[in-house]
């Protein structure tokens, strides 16, 4: 029988998930010989036998990789049989940089089982890994993703640890991490900046048993550790961490152990089950024995399974643990030993550490379940750098998102690599985090940019990094809500214009305004403005957001007259000369922000006046729900020179209204919600009447109002809408900068035709 030969060349995630092995286990159950090797543009091999057996193992290889690799391209060529007879697995080659790097990857079955067994080498082994479980970005320090590019590199492998790494049928081959007690990483664990020996575990246990907190370091970081049932720790660490009110995320033990505390239906289960390992947020039982101080009055929790070794062996004897990030309040998640050691017992009683270094910090992901999608509400680990598909994209760009819950994303052809999340822009340790990790993943990935860009917003610590290009790069700045319009459109392949609704808290607008509430009509590359909200002075800038009862009093003014506002905030007693200050034009800068509208109805309630971060009034109103209360409110839709103006004048009367005649803020935020669903629903049907489309997009933060994307959702695609929102890119400013990218590339695609 005559034989044939290829040379494969197959990109995608194919490095440090068990592909070679896979491919090697292949050829021999099909009588192929060659071999299979890394290289810095992906898996090569060179394939040779019988025609027949050939494609189907290429047809195997597509359909059929394993649980962990993604497939995207293979590249056949014919080559000429050499009569070789047996398969090979061979060692990297460098080349091209053009890599598809996996994510952190949560435990798998078969080591979890092996670290609870007794008679196992890796019994209770806090580093145990195969190739299809364990770190992987936050451990990389260059590619090809081999163990002498990862800081695994100082470990020398024993004698039995070495036969498995070079087993092609163990599935531990190759795995970069692989290590076990007698040769690998160990725990440590640290009180009072004092060594202490023992068993680190009984130690943790002691502690934690007696209301302390101990920092453990993880994949991505140093996390708080503290009992999630007792009082009076979580209450500890928050005045240690200076987070008064934000919800802590937890871990619980297993899915049965977060039902008995929690509602989950398939689709959470499913993700929270999942190899990402994300944090997930479920709503909680009435009898939920959680300490009221890990989410205050909060009906939802943010839960996580175990996704480490180390973290099924401490919570062996814990059902539930706070597992919130190590640093204090908006600043970026300390990974350093060092910096751990010397920092983190002003907030923990114990470290508990090891010697293996993390290269790159890496925070937990969020997401949510609405509609039955998991909705990503920060992408990092378990997701990051896997990238998202940029369709037609021909440049290298790099776009630097927006100020807040900053992202990144270094599209490089149709691949988009966004980012984990960095944070707030604001604080001058993650300004140098976002720094460094752009310099990381232009030389991880081998990235160039020819095209920079950016929001519109002059002071943005991204447009001033944006500048140190302009002698090198063309510069391109894309509208804040464009580009969030932008990324929902590309996530989900949309060609055709479509209807936006934005609505979140803050974006600087084309006319100098902060914008916030708008209605976009338009492509991924250019929209135009079809509404938005009624403008309002945001009283004393920056200060209304950490004080809704500023916006609810600018609101009121509008709404009822200066007396009635200022009677409903007698007990504030800088109302009137805030009122002043904005008559005069001082430090009252005018908004359309739908975000400023939920603050001021929490305000005009009494759900909440002043805040701790941002978006809590928000979240508030939203807990504050009793859907058992009939009525709604109405929120106007008028038009003004072909523009709809979303009109809350008569929605803010009401519900002072509302307020004076004693309803429950249960049943004052029913209302309100439902309003703004209202609204939604109408300006669709209004847009659509005009423009004729029924395609509807949905992002910002507001959308992350579960309640409001469900019944939005579900209303308008029983109508004959086709709706669409964010689901792997977040549709807070996480996702700016995707939606920045492909704005850009559509943009330039356009000006060349």
């Amino acid at each position: 029988m005559k034989k044939v030969r290829y040379s494969l060349l197959i990109k995608g995630i194919v490095q440090g998930v068990g592909f070679r092995p896979y491919v090697f286990r292949l050829a021999n159950l099909l009588s192929i010989s060659g071999f299979v090797k890394n290289t810095s543009e992906g898996v090569y091999a060179e394939i040779e036998g019988e025609a027949a057996l050939c494609d189907s193992f290429i047809n195997e290889i597509k359909q059929h990789p394993p649980a962990l690799a993604q497939v995207k391209n293979i590249q056949v060529q014919k080559q000429e049989p050499i009569g070789e007879q047996s398969f090979a697995i061979i060692e990297s080659s460098s080349g091209i940089r053009e890599p598809f790097i996996s994510p952190d990857i949560g435990i798998c079955d078969a080591c979890a089982a092996e670290i609870t067994d007794k008679n196992n080498r890796r019994y209770n082994y806090a580093f145990t890994n195969c190739t299809d479980c364990g770190p992987r970005f936050t451990i990389i320090r260059d590619i090809p993703y081999d163990r002498s590019n990862t800081t695994m590199a100082q470990f020398v492998q024993c004698p039995n640890c070495s036969h498995e790494y070079e087993d092609p049928y163990n599935r531990r081959f190759h795995a970069q991490p692989n290590a076990c007690p007698v040769c690998g990483p160990r725990l440590y664990f640290y009180v009072e900046k004092e060594l202490r020996q023992g068993d680190p575990y009984a130690l943790f246990d002691e502690c934690i048993k007696k209301g302390g907190t101990v920092a453990v370091k993880g994949l991505g970081g140093y996390h708080l550790v503290c009992d999630a049932k007792n009082e009076e720790a979580v209450a500890r660490l928050r005045k240690n961490k200076i987070r008064y009110d934000k919800p802590f995320a937890v871990m619980m033990r297993d899915v049965e152990t977060v039902k008995n505390f929690c509602h989950v239906n398939a689709a959470e289960e499913s993700i929270l089950s999942c190899v990402r390992k994300p944090i997930v947020l479920l709503k909680k039982k009435e009898n939920c024995k959680i300490a009221e101080q890990i989410a205050p009055r909060n009906g939802s929790l943010g839960v996580m399974l175990p996704y480490t070794p180390l973290h099924l062996t401490v919570m062996h004897g814990n059902d539930v643990l706070v597992m919130t990030s190590a640093n204090l309040s908006d600043r970026p998640m300390i990974y350093d030993d060092d910096e751990a050691l010397r920092s983190l017992f002003d907030c923990a009683d114990a470290v508990l550490t090891n010697d293996r270094p993390i290269f790159r910090r890496m925070d937990d992901s969020v997401c949510m379940v609405v509609s039955g999608k998991t909705r990503l509400i920060r992408r990092a680990r378990g997701y990051a750098p896997e990238p998202v598909k940029l369709k037609g994209n021909n440049h290298t760009i790099l776009a630097l998102g927006a100020q807040q819950k900053n992202t990144f994303c270094l599209a490089k052809g149709e691949n988009a690599f966004l980012s984990g999340h960095i944070g707030d822009l604001d604080d001058m340790d993650t300004e140098k985090c976002y720094e460094s990790e752009i310099e990381s993943y232009m030389r991880l990935f081998d990235a160039k940019p020819d095209i920079i860009v950016c929001d519109m917003h002059p002071d943005y610590v991204s447009t001033r990094f944006a500048n140190r290009y302009k002698h090198k790069s063309p510069i391109y700045q894309i509208q804040h809500h464009h580009a969030h319009f932008a990324s929902v459109l590309a996530e989900h392949g949309v060609e055709n214009n479509a209807i936006g609704f934005v609505f979140d808290g803050t974006g600087y607008g084309e006319d100098g305004a902060i914008w916030g509430g708008e209605a976009l009509w338009g492509g991924v590359s250019t929209s135009c403005r079809i509404g938005h909200m009624l403008y309002a002075p945001l009283l004393g800038g920056e200060a209304a957001i950490r004080e809704p009862w500023r916006m609810a009093l600018a609101m009121m003014r509008i709404s009822c007259g200066e007396e009635a506002a200022l009677s409903y905030f007698e007990d504030h007693s800088g109302a009137r000369l805030l009122l002043s200050a904005s008559d005069r034009g001082i430090n009252s800068p005018m908004t359309s922000s739908a975000g400023r509208l939920f603050d001021a109805a929490a305000a005009l309630a009494g759900i909440r006046t002043h805040t701790t971060f941002e978006g809590q009034a928000a979240i508030d109103l939203e807990q504050a729900i009793d859907d058992l209360e009939e009525g709604s409110y109405g929120i106007d839709v008028v038009w003004e020179s072909n523009m709809m103006i979303f009109d809350w004048r008569q929605l803010i009367r009401d519900i002072a209204s509302d307020v004076i005649k004693g309803y429950s803020s249960g049943k004052i935020a029913a209302k309100f919600h439902r309003a703004v669903v209202q609204l939604l629903v109408d300006a669709a049907y209004m847009a659509k009447k005009q423009y004729g489309s029924s395609s509807v997009i949905l992002s910002g933060g507001v959308f992350q109002n579960a309640y409001i994307l469900q019944h939005v959702f579900t209303k308008l695609s029983r109508n004959g809408f086709d709706v669409f929102s964010n689901e792997i890119v977040p549709a807070n400013d996480g996702g700016i900068s995707y939606g920045q990218a492909a704005a850009v590339s559509r943009l330039i695609e356009n000006e060349m035709r």
